[in-house]
């Protein structure tokens, strides 16, 4: 485990990268098949007790087929309200985990399928190996620190960053 920048505790750093993961809900999941790179966004079900993120996805076509050979992938999670973002790594898997997907059903998953019974429904669980976090005050004292920065010529201290074996 490491740590920079403000002195906290890598056990800090991960409560607060396990918060910012559920407060924000939506990541950009990157994976590889082998040829190329892949990325598109996905809902966000962060579980800080089972130490895993789980989404509800379509299991029709091949979309995650490759994940048997290729589980390495990355979550990419940023927060519209503020510079606060969060970067996964860890590995993925592909299930047909019916009691767990009708623990996660949720009104916005009603937009994709008619209900946590459809058979096209499966769950696909991140187990996070290391993650990093940067998070900065809100976009207003983040600008005013850079620019007195940058007037001043010093470095912006412009919020906490840190990596954490997870």
């Amino acid at each position: 485990m490491a740590h920079e920048e403000n002195h906290k505790t890598p056990a800090e750093y991960e409560d607060r990268i396990w918060e910012l993961a559920k407060k924000i809900q939506f990541a950009l999941f990157t994976t590889w098949d082998g040829d190329k790179q892949a990325q598109w966004p996905l809902t966000a079900n962060a579980d800080r007790d089972a130490e895993r993120i789980y989404f509800l996805v379509g299991g029709a076509g091949d979309k995650y087929g490759h994940l048997e050979q290729f589980p390495a992938v990355t979550l990419g999670f940023a927060d519209p309200g503020g510079p606060k973002y969060v970067v996964v790594n860890g590995t993925a898997e592909i299930s047909n985990d019916r009691a767990k997907i009708k623990q996660l059903w949720s009104p916005f998953a009603k937009a994709w399928w008619d209900s946590a019974d459809d058979p096209d429904i499966r769950l696909l669980t991140v187990a996070p190996r290391e993650a990093e976090i940067w998070d900065s005050p809100n976009k207003l004292i983040a600008t005013a620190v850079m620019l007195t920065a940058a007037a001043t010529g010093s470095k912006p201290a412009v919020g906490d960053h840190g990596q954490v074996r997870l």
